[in-house]
């Protein structure tokens, strides 16, 4: 299909650029018009793209390494456009949505700051709709994620729900009644800088003992490396895996030695559950939640994480014992739910693209008809003019 490229070349005046995607989210997606849209998972090394439908089945998928050279926007809005376009010249895609490792506005049409790439007040979601002549939705990644995992994971029938992503960092997204909390500035949800060790390991962000600092895949990586570089006895098999060279060492690395049965690498993997069962309480005691959901790349480790975490979590819960425990469960969609929960969110804006461009086309249609009633008057009126 080649519309995208055809309507891209006559310009961006053609382009429907969406304000807002709307607030009512949970009554939304009933009433959203099945048809195929696209979700943007970007990241700082990767950018995957990929058409899903109406139940959450991917149709397609893409995916290209984040430019190294250069991360200027234009150079990564450049990617998400040929990605996109490639998508589009074998799907009808009617909406594209984005999910980015960053803050983004309210209004979910700026990228205020990505950590990994160079956008500061980017206005992303202009940039691209402006490009594609499609509907454009941006929204955090771990929104987009935890909107997948309600809609089609392990959330579902949850009507509160809070979502934790464990990667390098820790990310995390609030859902109530169906629809996602984003805060009065759109940055809800970076639970990853709650503050859990007064004076503790300094965080990129500037502040001191922040939660990604105890539960994360850097966290994780960072334990097993000091270990590793002090050449504790306990770390002698993960030396010989990385053949001496402690940069080698990775969180999937100590996972898969973890399921080897590595004392080291499994106890390594208890203290971050550990960790992750404690902020997971506070949590609790803040938002009070059905169920949490655990996703992000470190959440790959399943019981060997999970099950420390529900230990901490029911130890430090506020009131346990007289109390109902959320429920704690492991994210099913796997690496690919922000993408397929941004090309969900897409399609809330595609129903009212569809319905903008039917009252144009009404419209259109109602000044056809009285240009038509009016040229055939002016006829008659001519032709009885020619007779007499």
């Amino acid at each position: 299909m080649s519309t995208y490229r055809d309507f891209a070349h006559r310009g961006s005046a053609r382009a429907t650029v969406l304000k807002t995607v709307g607030t009512k989210e949970r009554r939304s997606h009933l009433s959203a018009p099945r048809v195929p849209t696209v979700g943007i998972d970007i990241g700082g090394t990767k950018v995957m793209a990929g058409v899903v439908d109406a139940d959450g089945n991917i149709l397609e998928k893409v995916r290209t390494e984040t430019p190294d050279k250069s991360k200027s926007p234009k150079v990564v809005e450049d990617t998400i456009v040929e990605l996109v376009l490639d998508l589009s010249d074998r799907h009808d895609v009617h909406a594209v949505g984005i999910g980015a490792a960053g803050w983004v506005d309210a209004d979910r049409s700026k990228v205020l700051f990505a950590p990994h790439l160079a956008w500061r007040d980017e206005p992303l979601r202009d940039a691209i709709a402006s490009r594609l002549v499609v509907p454009v939705m941006v929204d955090n990644d771990a929104n987009t994620a935890a909107w997948a995992e309600w809609r089609f994971g392990a959330g579902r029938g949850e009507d509160h729900l809070v979502m934790i992503t464990l990667g390098t960092g820790i990310g995390g997204a609030i859902l109530e009644d169906g629809q996602v909390k984003r805060g009065k500035y759109g940055v809800a949800g970076e639970f990853g800088h709650m503050q859990v060790v007064p004076s503790g390991h300094r965080c990129p962000c500037g502040n001191r003992g922040c939660w990604e600092q105890y539960s994360s895949g850097n966290a994780l990586v960072r334990e097993a490396r000091e270990l590793a570089a002090a050449d504790s006895p306990v770390a002698h098999y993960l030396l010989d895996r990385v053949k001496g060279n402690v940069s080698d060492i990775t969180g999937p690395l100590i996972t898969e030695l973890a399921r080897e049965g590595d004392a080291m690498c499994i106890e390594l993997l208890q203290d971050i559950g550990q960790w992750l069962g404690i902020g997971i309480a506070n949590l609790a005691a803040a938002l009070d939640p059905s169920c949490f959901v655990i996703g992000g790349g470190v959440s790959a480790a399943d019981d060997l994480l999970i099950n420390p975490a529900r230990d901490a979590f029911k130890r430090h819960l506020t009131g346990r014992g007289y109390r109902p425990e959320a429920r704690i469960a492991k994210a099913q969609l796997g690496p690919e739910a922000g993408m397929v929960g941004a090309a969900d969110l897409a399609r809330l804006v595609a129903r009212r693209f569809r319905r903008t461009n039917r009252r144009r086309v009404e419209r259109y249609e109602r000044y056809a008809q009285i240009y038509d009633q009016a040229a055939s008057t002016i006829r008659n009126t001519r032709s009885t003019r020619t007779v007499d």
